[in-house]
């Protein structure tokens, strides 16, 4: 689980994609915001670990900014579950994978979801394909760890406020130790 700290300490200080808080504070409100919620130990682990594909396939030098600049979505929840996977089962890997597409369905769904995205994230969201339409929509949310994913576009929505405070990083591993400890992978043959 190294990996996992290593990321978060590399890459954890440098700005979430152009908002006013660090990807580390991103992640931190997510899990706050899931465990004040009552979510289950494996969501809240979704919530705080969501982007870091944005940590982990980044070349030195840029930053997921930089990169969302030159108009290159770098599919960072497509990323992030490749990684985690190692460690988590689905209800960690499957609300992480699909939160992106949570906010393309909601941007359908709810009139005035896209009015309330940050700049930023509207801003990336034309890069992830924009709002979905009515079939991808009803073909979506019908997918395994949907309705999580939808949780966790609210909190990642919601997490972007500089003065939030939330629990230390040290607080929420033992939360993901928790998890991994409970969790049951299949055997590599």
């Amino acid at each position: 689980m190294n990996e996992i700290w290593d990321a978060l300490a590399k890459r954890g200080a440098e700005e979430y994609g152009g908002e006013q808080v660090t990807q580390l504070q991103h992640g931190l409100q997510c899990a706050a915001l899931a465990e004040q919620e009552g979510a289950p130990d494996t969501l809240i682990v979704a919530a705080l670990l969501h982007d870091i594909g944005h940590m982990i396939d980044i070349p030195d030098g840029e930053t997921a900014e930089s990169v969302a600049v030159k108009g290159i979505d770098t599919l960072h929840e497509d990323v992030a579950a490749a990684f985690l996977k190692s460690w988590f089962d689905d209800a960690v890997i499957e609300p992480i994978r699909h939160h992106v597409d949570a906010k393309r369905y909601l941007c359908f769904v709810e009139a005035d979801y896209f009015d309330g995205l940050s700049e930023a994230s509207k801003r990336s969201l034309e890069l992830q394909g924009g709002a979905f339409n009515e079939a991808q929509a009803r073909v979506w949310i019908a997918q395994p760890f949907a309705e999580e994913g939808v949780r966790l576009r609210r909190w990642d929505d919601q997490a972007k406020d500089p003065a939030a405070g939330t629990p230390p990083l040290s607080h929420f591993k033992e939360i993901v130790e928790r998890v991994v400890a409970k969790t049951e992978l299949p055997s590599v043959a």
